[in-house]
């Protein structure tokens, strides 16, 4: 018997594969259903890491963010057992003084009932200063943001986002309207452009108040962060050292509180997906093995089942090398047209994931769908190998004997 060619080796396996239906496409349900594990999971570990990306990139990379409290090795700031020393609307005047520091904000937030027009609503309530819209990159719809001026006296005036606004006053001019905001009368100043929910807060339901009214009317003793916007990314460690040296100064020599800039969390938040995303598909990857073990197991059985086909082979003059490659190309066979079975399935139900939720950009990395592929294929081979080898050794006259 000549040698068989590649096209002779698919010829039959595809023969084997057409009588032998239902065992051939449970054969491959197995590897298609890792590899479309492998391809979802992934794609939605991919999609969550890109949407939490863009969430925090939309305030750009050159923020820093410093709360009350040192951040120790665990991660526990120390605020939460109590802290020597309170961020203060004085250490974030003192902070401008710093050529490096283009915008500071303190920020106290609370959540109250507004109430206006006969209407009212629970909302977060931000206490803030006139630069708050510049470091987060907010734009106002109508009237003006919060004024300039010493950020210690406060003042009676408030800026609604457009949801609230919508709520209490509908379509009618809420500027120079009267709210209450947890009892205190202040009036409507501004009301924000849209901006959507960031991180599961809807900025377009809150109020922005002065900082200083913030704490009296939520009865706060200190801020809950203070943001720093610098030029550029480029400068974050010199804004870094700038706000530390400043505030280790006034809270008499102790660091306690924690700096965290933009770039860092984004940059940490990346790292921690991206480990995330590599233990999901190793769990993803499991299921290619119980695949492998289905596909070894189909082709041991199948080499009993054909023993009198292989003695035939071998008595044709067949080599047993030619019988292992026959057995081996079907093994490959199954897994690679299962595999490629399961990339499909898997990328159209990634496609529905982003038709129902568009926010979230799900996406296959390609490095995952060209190892599932890869893998899928090793497996084939390896799976393959016992039961070829197998083949490979029976001998013509006993194997027709036996058929």
């Amino acid at each position: 018997m000549s040698r068989l060619s590649t096209d002779d080796l698919l010829r039959l396996s595809l023969g084997t594969f057409a009588g032998h239906r239902l065992r051939t496409a449970l054969s491959m349900l197995g590897i298609a259903i890792g590899v479309s594990a492998v391809i979802l999971l992934t794609s939605l570990g991919e999609g969550a890491r890109r949407y939490m990306v863009e969430e925090f990139s939309q305030f750009g990379t050159n923020l820093l963010q410093i709360q009350p409290g040192k951040t120790e090795t665990h991660g526990v700031p120390s605020s939460l057992f109590g802290s020597n020393q309170k961020l203060t609307i004085d250490d974030a005047e003192a902070l401008t003084r710093a050529p490096v520091l283009q915008a500071v904000v303190p920020i106290a937030i609370g959540q109250a009932r507004v109430e206006g027009n006969g209407r009212g609503r629970s909302v977060m309530v931000y206490g803030t200063t006139d630069r708050f819209p510049e470091v987060i990159k907010a734009a106002i719809a109508m009237g003006e943001f919060l004024p300039a001026g010493d950020p210690r006296r406060g003042g009676s005036v408030a800026v609604i986002g457009p949801k609230l606004k919508q709520e209490l006053f509908g379509e009618a001019n809420a500027l120079g309207q009267s709210v209450r905001i947890a009892g205190s009368r202040l009036r409507v100043i501004g009301v924000m452009a849209p901006k959507g929910q960031v991180l599961g807060m809807d900025l377009d339901d809150t109020a922005y108040i002065p900082v200083a009214t913030a704490m009296r009317i939520f009865n706060l003793e200190e801020l809950q962060e203070i943001h720093v916007m610098f030029a550029h990314d480029g400068l974050t460690e010199a804004a870094i050292e700038a706000a530390r040296k400043i505030l280790i100064e006034r809270h008499r020599g102790e660091e306690d509180f924690t700096i965290v800039s933009q770039s860092e969390m984004l940059a940490v938040f990346g790292r921690v997906m991206d480990v995330i995303t590599l233990g999901i598909a190793v769990i993803a990857a499991i299921s290619l093995l119980v695949g492998s073990i289905g596909i070894f197991t189909m082709m041991w059985i199948s080499v009993g089942e054909r023993v009198g086909e292989v003695g035939l082979m071998r008595a044709l003059g067949a080599t047993g090398t030619q019988v292992r490659d026959l057995f081996l190309v079907e093994a490959i066979l199954l897994t690679t047209v299962g595999g490629l079975a399961g990339l499909a399935f898997g990328g159209l139900v990634v496609l529905l994931v982003r038709w129902i939720w568009p926010e979230l950009p799900a996406t296959a990395p390609t490095a995952y769908v060209v190892a599932s592929l890869v893998v899928s294929v090793v497996a084939g081979l390896f799976s393959g190998v016992g039961p070829a080898r197998r083949a490979a050794r029976l001998e013509p006259v006993e194997a027709l004997r036996a058929e």
